[in-house]
């Protein structure tokens, strides 16, 4: 049999059949001091190591779940003892385990652990083409030029295909199909171009719509000034987790408390994935942060 892989991302190796125990060896007090709250949690073996990371909205309910699992035996097996942090909600706890697996690596985490480089759509003034860039290329955290964010440069250029054909721009134009001189693309020989490509269009206008296309995805590349705190309180629990373009950079606690802005933005898909919907659909208390006093109101 082969390892798998869980939809929490918790490598799962070929264990027997039927050759299950409830893991007895770990820290019964571990354990007993598991909250009914939100947060993260570390199941450690016995030299403290994290052999994997979690998070839930209820940290007790989920992992007495893993101890009742037979698939998770292997896991269970190298396990000692149980550790929490907890959250004031399920945003600081997603992102709070999505840094822990990136920097600690555990062993059956696979999900999360590494920080893979996005794209986004940049505009070339002289050529007027769009074309997808990577974070590795450029700043993608940089909002002149570039518009949305990606994971991968194929769904890049699928968004920009998208995109023309939504705003009926001319792919010839762009860079998406061979161009040739006074004859008209495929999409405007189908009634889905209207007709840059031969001149039935005027350029400033075509132009025009292009940005007007493009700036609809500007706000997700970042949509604020600098870094912002979202706020999460539970049970007198009051934390505010910071976020600068798609980056988490920790998070505070209490009513007053001051942070340094690291001035290396690394955009990270997987914050992006965790704040973007919530952040669109105004579901998040959102402040904004200063780099000096970072009191949230």
């Amino acid at each position: 049999m082969r390892p798998r892989v869980t939809s929490i991302g918790l490598v799962m190796p070929p264990s027997p059949t039927g050759n299950f125990d409830y893991p007895e060896h770990i820290e019964r007090d571990s354990i007993d001091a598991l909250p009914c709250k939100p947060g993260v949690y570390y199941f450690l073996d016995r030299h403290r190591v994290p052999v994997y990371i979690g998070k839930s909205i209820n940290i007790r309910a989920r992992i007495l779940s893993h101890l009742r699992c037979p698939q998770e035996a292997a896991m269970l097996q190298e396990a000692h003892s149980v550790e929490f942090e907890r959250t004031a909600g399920e945003v600081g706890a997603l992102l709070r385990e999505s840094q822990l697996i990136k920097q600690l690596q555990p062993r059956f985490n696979v999900l999360l652990r590494g920080v893979g480089e996005v794209f986004s759509l940049r505009f070339v003034e002289d050529s007027l083409l769009v074309q997808p860039v990577g974070s590795y290329e450029s700043d993608v955290s940089e909002q002149s030029t570039l518009y949305g964010l990606f994971a991968s440069r194929s769904a890049a250029q699928e968004g920009l295909r998208a995109l023309v054909r939504r705003h009926r721009l001319c792919p010839a134009l762009l860079g998406l199909e061979t161009a040739t001189r006074g004859r008209a693309c495929f999409a405007c020989q189908i009634g889905h171009c209207n007709g840059a490509c031969i001149g039935k269009e005027p350029p400033h206008v075509h132009q025009a719509r292009l940005r007007e296309a493009l700036e609809q995805l500007q706000a997700e590349v970042w949509p604020y000034v600098g870094p912002v705190g979202i706020v999460e309180e539970d049970d007198g629990l009051r934390q505010v987790h910071i976020v600068d373009h798609w980056s988490y950079r920790g998070t505070l606690q209490g009513r007053r408390s001051r942070f340094t802005p690291n001035t290396k933005r690394v955009v990270d898909i997987d914050v992006y994935k965790i704040l973007s919907q919530p952040m669109q659909n105004g579901e998040l208390k959102i402040t904004p942060m200063t780099p000096r006093s970072a009191t949230s109101r």
